[in-house]
């Protein structure tokens, strides 16, 4: 057992989830935001999750631990929506905003499954479609809204890394992306999940589960759709793969088709915008993509990305017209 879970575990017995004897935490990886294991219980397996205050990143990137107890909201939230969407949460702990939630076995990571080749246009479309259900169930929704009061931990992980962190750096972008981010946070249409990337959502025979709301906030729509659609645009350039923008124009069509809390043009154009500004921060922000090691690779991105911020597009008509390498 690793010596900083000893307060996990003791948790775990408090909620009556786990008896006297030693339990095997199995540390699982992937993420910088949180520990995370697996053990298995009398019931079934579980998944164990505690936030950190400080992420797993080069910079210093500090957030709220209560995001925790955000997560465990957003999870039990969609649920209400659509069971089938996410893991059902098993009990909240009493130590370090903790909790466990069911594990589900046979569900691979849809991220795994881009990088090894196999690309499901349709089980993208069916991400989109289960995004939009939760925009669509919680848009202009006051209950909603008072229990998702999460501006300042949204802050902290999404706007200041990953916009303002590049705005400060360059003086060029610095007004457009100063604005956009004044914008994304005064807007209060929907619930959003805050972390959509293909690294948390697990493949359930044809159907997506979401997984890491620890972001989750009441805000705009748009981001989890422009948020999405990055990781594929940068993993069609990493990967150089064709199919992953025939991927993002699937999820994007999708989603438009279930919009109806407002015009479809004007979250779309939204998505552009966010989507330009989250393509440069993944080269340039706080938690840069990993896998973009190539020199070429993050200049095709950058310079995409910068012509975006300076003059956006609608984000179906920014998929369109993405590039994956240099003409």
């Amino acid at each position: 057992m690793p010596t900083d879970a000893a307060d996990i575990v003791q948790a775990l017995r408090d909620a009556g989830l786990i008896g006297a004897g030693e339990p095997l935490l199995e540390p699982l990886t992937g993420g910088v935001s949180c520990d995370v294991w697996k053990l298995d219980t009398a019931a079934g397996p579980i998944v164990v999750k505690r936030p950190l205050a400080q992420l797993r990143v080069a910079a210093e990137w500090t957030a709220p631990v209560e995001r925790g107890q955000s997560e465990v909201r957003w999870l039990r939230r969609a649920r209400e929506v659509e069971p089938s969407i996410v893991p059902k949460v098993v009990a909240e702990l009493s130590v370090g905003h903790a909790f466990a939630m069911e594990f589900l076995p046979d569900c691979p990571v849809w991220k795994d499954e881009l990088v090894a080749g196999r690309v499901d246009v349709d089980f993208a479309a069916r991400v989109g479609s289960g995004i939009v259900a939760v925009h669509k169930a919680t848009a202009n929704n006051s209950t909603d809204r008072d229990d998702f009061p999460n501006d300042e931990m949204f802050r902290a992980l999404r706007v200041d890394p990953f916009l303002i962190h590049v705005a400060e750096r360059d003086p060029e972008l610095a007004p457009a992306l100063r604005a956009l981010a004044e914008d994304l946070m005064s807007r209060k249409i929907a619930l959003v999940h805050g972390d959509v990337s293909p690294k948390n959502i697990l493949v359930s025979g044809d159907n997506p589960v979401f997984i890491d709301a620890e972001c989750a906030v009441y805000g705009d729509p748009a981001f989890d759709l422009a948020f999405c659609v990055t990781h594929l645009l940068l993993k069609s350039v990493w990967l150089d793969n064709e199919k992953l923008r025939h991927a993002a124009a699937a999820m994007v069509n999708a989603y438009r088709a279930k919009i109806d809390w407002e015009a479809p043009d004007e979250l779309l154009q939204r998505a552009g915008r966010l989507t330009g500004a989250l393509l440069l921060a993944r080269v340039e922000g706080k938690s840069p993509a990993s896998y973009l090691t190539a020199a070429d690779h993050k200049k095709i991105v950058r310079a995409q990305a910068r012509a975006l911020i300076l003059d956006p597009s609608p984000i179906d008509e920014l998929v369109t017209e993405w590039k994956r390498t240099f003409a």
